[in-house]
């Protein structure tokens, strides 16, 4: 249980530590092109970073579910699936905004070791504030958040540590994940995926508070 509380755990806070690799590897102005999702464009203006967000405007319809009475395993299985969605969606959001507001914090940091030093804090941070969350959550739901942090950030959590901390432990990592049924390679694919598609249509009605 300990085990997997961390797996967990590490769904949110490893994309902090990622930030550390990436100063020490090429630090650079703006903003990860992996957070530029949806149109966002991002400007300079006197020296302050604009974002311009276009958010579309999109449905999608389930086939699953088309004019036809729901069973009640499907009735459960749906309601299941929006309890989930309305669960983990508010950690992908965080993890995604946390992200854009590290990095951007630390380009005025004068030198790696404040750097590191601001990533230790804001993990330590992290671990209190989500830790006893983060360990109610069921595997089921831990699955659907790698899927919305994908959502999210535009790239695997597989991808992010490749990117960052290399090849050999983002093997490692999700090694360890796939111990637990679960894969950091997972990707969020509402256009070819038909479960996807149903979360997708669900995270908008959520979004736009009609469930």
């Amino acid at each position: 249980m300990y085990k997997r509380a961390l797996f967990l755990l590490f769904l949110s806070g490893v994309q902090l530590l990622i930030l550390g690799q990436l100063y020490a590897q090429e630090p650079r102005l703006g903003i990860p092109d992996s957070m530029l999702r949806y149109g966002t464009v991002v400007t300079m203006e006197q020296g302050d970073t604009v974002y311009d967000i276009a958010l579309p405007q999109v449905w999608v319809k389930h086939k699953k579910y088309k004019s036809r009475q729901l069973t009640p395993q499907e009735r459960q299985e749906l309601w299941r699936l929006i309890r989930d969605v309305k669960r983990t969606l508010p950690y992908a959001k965080m993890i995604a905004a946390t992200l854009i507001e590290t990095y951007e914090y630390m380009e005025t940091m004068p030198d790696e070791k404040s750097r590191q030093k601001h990533l230790k804090r804001m993990e330590k941070e992290m671990k209190q504030q989500y830790m006893p969350e983060m360990k109610r959550l069921t595997l089921r739901q831990g699955k659907l958040l790698i899927k919305l942090i994908d959502r999210q950030c535009a790239q695997s959590s597989y991808q992010l540590l490749k990117a960052f901390l290399g090849g050999w432990k983002a093997g490692w990592w999700n090694l360890f994940a796939r111990f637990y049924g679960a894969s950091l390679k997972t990707r969020y694919e509402p256009d070819k995926n038909p479960e996807d598609a149903l979360t997708e249509r669900i995270v908008l009605l959520v979004e736009e508070k009609r469930i």
